[in-house]
């Protein structure tokens, strides 16, 4: 995925000038596509005013060597159509003038060589956002977000080590959770597959996308393992819509962002039974033991009172669009769900750590025992209030 508020990914000598870090980075960037492409920038006519879009230029011999190595099966899938300049980026880029593009937003899905969004900005749209899925096209990006179950990440990454040529660019988390059955943290199973000099980062906080759509705006935090990639990535995707924070603890923000789907379960089991008044106790409970944890894993025990965990109570605990609220109270009034949530897995992830580094998470423990033990949740609610008297 690449965004147009960034620096130019690609541009011609004649573009606009870059700064001597961005013209090394593109020119890096062109040299490793060039391995596998000839590649040029050919002029794109928008009104009276060019553009210039990386091309390939021996499309002729790249079919030709796809058919002798009989590598094309899926026509949609192993053609590179994404490579093409379609008549239809031309009509459609005029046709986006007349929608007022002036503060909005635009996404384009399938963006292929990025024509369409080259008009779009140049037409004033404030945020252009392009998106690929096809895995040649990834060659041309330079910054990738990665939204997908946190479950399914060491599968996905085994997935891209074999695309290979990955080690330049820059890798955005945008989940939360934690890996079920190891407790690990989700860049530290990004690390493991694709190797430890990889760039990521983690993008996490309060926000629901039915909230953005709306233009209903938010604060999130980013963080990575160097200052240096926090602050590039903080400083390419802020924007009217979402103000961000740079992330200082990596560790405290990962295994923040993560628990806190399990305290939104918690709050759901609390509507569920009519006791919502609760979540007060919840929320300063609640994060008092998961700053222990973070402490004892070696984070700061302040980073929990944050936007990654604190900072997204509203947006889990008492949202209707969160699934892990609703999960929770789905489960004690009885109501079928479509799907497990994300805390759901989180929970067993916290168990092992809370027993590796002996550490109580008493309200953890109780949404266990409820969710994987089947344990009786008016029962094991009970006891949680019960425990021995201490001071806060």
């Amino acid at each position: 995925m690449s965004d147009l508020q960034s620096p130019p990914q690609s541009a011609p000598e004649s573009g606009p000038q870059l700064s001597a870090a961005h013209a090394a980075e593109l020119e890096s960037l062109l040299e490793r596509i060039r391995t596998d492409f000839e590649v040029d920038f050919e002029p794109l006519h928008v009104d009276e005013n060019p553009l210039e879009v990386l091309s390939i230029q021996n499309m002729s011999a790249h079919l030709d060597k796809l058919l002798q190595r009989k590598a094309i099966h899926d026509p949609l899938k192993d053609l590179p159509l994404w490579a093409k300049l379609w008549p239809g980026s031309f009509v459609l880029g005029r046709l986006l003038r007349k929608y007022e593009p002036q503060g909005k937003s635009l996404l384009e899905l399938g963006a292929g060589c990025g024509a369409l969004s080259l008009v779009a900005a140049r037409y004033g749209f404030a945020r252009v956002v392009l998106s690929d899925v096809v895995e040649q096209a990834l060659r041309f990006a330079d910054t990738c977000i990665i939204s997908i179950s946190s479950q399914q990440l060491r599968s996905f990454g085994r997935q891209l080590k074999e695309l290979g040529g990955l080690e330049h660019k820059k890798f955005v988390l945008c989940m939360k959770g934690l890996e079920s059955g190891t407790g690990k943290r989700l860049t530290t199973v990004f690390y493991e597959e694709l190797g430890s000099a990889m760039r990521v980062a983690v993008w996490v906080g309060p926000g629901h996308v039915q909230d953005f759509v709306r233009g209903i705006p938010n604060c999130m935090v980013i963080a990575a393992r160097e200052m240096k990639l926090t602050r590039e990535l903080v400083d390419t995707f802020s924007s009217p819509l979402i103000r961000f924070y740079y992330g200082e603890d990596l560790l405290g923000t990962e295994i923040g962002a993560a628990s806190k789907n399990v305290i939104g379960l918690a709050a759901g089991m609390l509507d569920g039974f009519g006791y919502s008044s609760l979540k007060g106790a919840l929320m300063a409970r609640g994060t008092h033991e998961l700053s222990r944890l973070i402490e004892a894993m070696g984070g700061d025990r302040m980073t929990v009172y944050g936007l990654s965990h604190l900072g997204d109570y509203e947006a889990t605990l008492f949202s209707p669009h969160s699934n892990n609220r609703r999960f929770g109270e789905d489960l004690i009034t009885g109501k079928p769900f479509a799907k497990l949530a994300e805390g759901v897995y989180t929970v067993e992830a916290l168990m092992d750590l809370s027993r590796e580094f002996h550490v109580e998470l008493p309200i953890c423990a109780t949404v266990y025992a409820i969710i994987h033990d089947h344990k009786d949740p008016k029962e094991q609610l009970t006891q949680l209030f019960l425990r021995a008297t201490k001071a806060e």
